[in-house]
Formats: C-alpha cells, structure tokens, sequence
C-alpha cells in the first residue's frame, strides 16, 4: 500500500504521530497501526490490535509504541 499522500497530508498536520509497531514471528510480520495524538491513546488502543491478531494466530508478538512516519503498515518478511 502505498502511503505517500497520506503522509504528506499527515505531515502537514502533525511533525511525528504516535504508532503501534506490531512484530510477529509467525508470519513473519511487521504491521503499523495509527496514527494516532498521544502515546497514551496507543497504548490504550494497542490490546484490541494484538487481540485480532492472536485471533488469526498470529505468533511471537512484539509491540512498540513509538512515533514515526511509517513507509508501509504492513511488511511481509519472505
């Protein structure tokens, strides 16, 4: 998915928004939820995002509340 005019319209919003960085191991994953205005907010968030994805069986989860422009919210690693 490309996000390019997202960020840029973002951007001009905000310099950094709060994300939910979502590693699994199996599958071999990287998801990015958001944006969102706090850390706060993400962190409140954050359960609901793991809950669907252990719901798909999703294994080894990591999550990292962090502020960044993501270039993808989903990569699939081969």
């Amino acid at each position: 998915m490309d996000l390019s005019g997202f960020r840029q319209s973002y951007s001009k919003q905000s310099p950094l928004a709060w994300w939910i960085k979502v590693h699994t191991s199996v599958p071999s994953c990287t998801y990015y939820f958001g944006p969102f205005d706090s850390e706060a907010e993400a962190k409140r968030l954050q359960v609901g995002y793991v809950e669907d994805l252990l719901e798909e069986n999703a294994k080894g989860i990591d999550v990292e509340i962090k502020q960044c422009h993501p270039e993808t919210l989903t990569d699939f690693v081969d």
